[in-house]
């Protein structure tokens, strides 16, 4: 299988697993990876995903190889993606776990994720300017919102490569651990976001995301109508009557998502 889904408790772990063409995705893969991004979307059980490639590496992008044949990614502007997921706005958070090559559109599946937790082997780049192929997986968007449009026009324009320890500092990596941890690391933190009150965070973290197509006044309404979604749950009168019991004090958080597993 190209793509695999696996959960362990409330992490999803979704796989590009075709490391023989450092996870490039073809149309078929690319399909793939968005229906299991649906299927962590769906999954009640499943609080934060971390998204991985097999073998070493990230994901290299299209695969440039089945594009003459046309089975490669479908380019249209209406749909998903021409690599899967890059259009879709999940309403729970998604974790990149990026070991080697995160490049060209593989690049943009990093820049789609909410975080991105780096080993120190990985590299970041705009890899297909020498070949004119186009970012169309959202590379021209996310990107300049991440790290600011002078670094972001650097990448886009030289396709050069931005190691581990640059992408920190840029603030393209959220982490940097050492080599084959990334996915471990990455799954340790989606457990620690997991075991937040996830209704509170689910409507932060969407209040953040929308804010960006719209004008003050209506972000810091919709940020209070999320809000309100919130406070009527009841979650925040649980959390306030959690604290008078004493529970977070000196800055604690503990909290047990527990453990189930699945496979496919």
């Amino acid at each position: 299988m190209s793509i695999l889904y696996e959960r362990d408790g409330p992490v999803a772990v979704i796989t590009i697993n075709r490391p023989t063409v450092r996870n490039a995705l073809d149309g078929a893969s690319a399909a793939a990876l968005a229906q299991a991004v649906r299927r962590f979307e769906a999954d009640e059980d499943a609080a934060v995903a971390a998204l991985t490639g097999a073998g070493g590496h990230f994901c290299a992008g299209a695969d440039l190889k089945s594009i003459p044949d046309g089975t490669g990614p479908r380019v249209e502007e209406t749909g998903d993606g021409p690599l899967g997921p890059t259009r879709m706005v999940t309403s729970k958070p998604v974790i990149a776990a990026v070991e080697g090559y995160a490049v060209a559109g593989g690049l943009e599946l990093a820049l789609w994720c909410d975080l991105r937790v780096a080993s120190q082997t990985a590299v970041f780049g705009v890899f297909c300017r020498r070949f004119g192929v186009p970012l169309v997986d959202g590379g021209t968007v996310r990107l300049p919102r991440l790290i600011g449009q002078s670094r972001a026009m650097d990448m886009i324009l030289t396709g050069r490569a931005v190691e581990a320890e640059e992408a920190l500092a840029f603030g393209l990596a959220n982490r940097v651990v050492p080599e084959g941890e990334a996915l471990a690391r990455a799954c340790e933190l989606a457990r620690e976001i997991a075991a937040f009150p996830q209704t509170c965070l689910q409507q932060d973290r969407m209040s953040a995301l929308e804010q960006w197509g719209l004008g003050e006044e209506a972000a810091l309404a919709n940020e209070t109508r999320r809000g309100l979604h919130t406070l009527s749950s009841g979650e925040t009168l649980d959390g306030a009557q959690r604290f008078s019991a004493g529970a977070g004090r000196h800055g604690r958080f503990d909290a047990d998502p527990g453990s189930q597993g699945e496979t496919s």
